[in-house]
């Protein structure tokens, strides 16, 4: 073989390693990323707080996806109320890195957008991300982004079209840093679209948030979901463990003192959207006959 042609062939085998090894934070890994007997780290604001707190919050339906999966894993809650990745970043070190996790979830946004006086600027709350992946990464633990959920359940909301420039920084970064990414917003988006034909209803029902922000058992789901796809879970894998889900006693009242099943909430929440409502609405409008006869339905 001629030089020329076996200096073209190490050329076009290099680029095909590179390739290979071309992380695609959008697209399922080959193999589930996180291993048995992983410390898992949650690092955010009140939404990572609340999805620690709550049988039927992410964190836990996520610890439970990966057990129903054979992985053991150890969840690290470092979520606190009203955090901005400026706290996020100042706390990181003695939260998640002292604690020495192999992997670590930093979910934030919404209160760098809304919460505050003064809204951080997309570039500095992209540099916030990009120093605590960089910390991370130095420190040899793997790192899985969240694009930010919504501010409210209205797209066309002032803060939920400036949530479009930080959730692209946060894509950019997973590429750039080779992270995977759990890019939740479109799926939010998706959720809470109003039905062909439907009415519009102000305020619209609350499809994955209670109070437009912090999310209920449907959101909470979405997140969870995910976040196990993003680790590589096969699809078997993950329908197995939303089956394991639905389980989980008593993850929402209605109706003043009935508990829901995460079962019965699913249900309830697909005859609710036939007609634009909230789960709570679809409870308080009924009569009793009706709503005996929806819980039935719901086993």
């Amino acid at each position: 073989m001629k030089k020329q042609s076996l200096i073209s062939l190490n050329i076009a085998f290099a680029i095909a390693l590179s390739a290979q090894a071309e992380v695609k934070p959008n697209a399922q890994p080959d193999i589930i990323a996180i291993k048995d007997g992983q410390q898992l780290a949650f690092l955010g604001d009140s939404i990572t707080w609340g999805g620690s707190g709550a049988p039927a919050g992410f964190v836990n339906l996520v610890i439970s996806g990966l057990n129903t999966s054979g992985l053991k894993v150890t969840p690290i809650p470092a979520g606190i109320k009203r955090h901005t990745s400026g706290k996020l970043l100042g706390r990181i070190g003695t939260d998640v890195i002292a604690k020495k996790p192999d992997w670590v979830i930093i979910q934030c946004g919404i209160n760098d957008v809304g919460g505050g006086a003064q809204p951080v600027p997309t570039e500095q709350f992209q540099k916030n991300i990009s120093t605590m992946v960089d910390q991370c990464q130095a420190a040899k633990i793997e790192v899985m982004l969240l694009t930010v959920t919504m501010f409210t359940e209205d797209q066309n909301h002032a803060n939920n079209q400036k949530l479009v420039a930080y959730n692209e920084s946060i894509r950019a970064l997973a590429r750039d840093k080779r992270c995977l990414l759990a890019d939740v917003n479109p799926l939010m988006q998706a959720a809470v679209k109003l039905p062909d034909g439907a009415p519009v209803v102000i305020p619209k029902p609350n499809r994955v948030a209670d109070d437009g922000i912090h999310l209920n058992p449907i959101g909470h789901q979405i997140m969870a979901g995910c976040i196990l796809q993003a680790f590589g879970l096969p699809d078997a894998q993950l329908q197995a463990a939303k089956a394991k889900w639905g389980d989980i006693p008593n993850v929402m009242k209605v109706r003043g003192v009935v508990p829901l099943s995460l079962r019965q909430v699913n249900a309830l929440e697909a005859a609710a959207r036939q007609s634009n409502q909230s789960i709570t609405d679809l409870a308080n409008k009924a009569d009793a006959k009706n709503w005996e006869a929806l819980l039935k339905k719901a086993q």
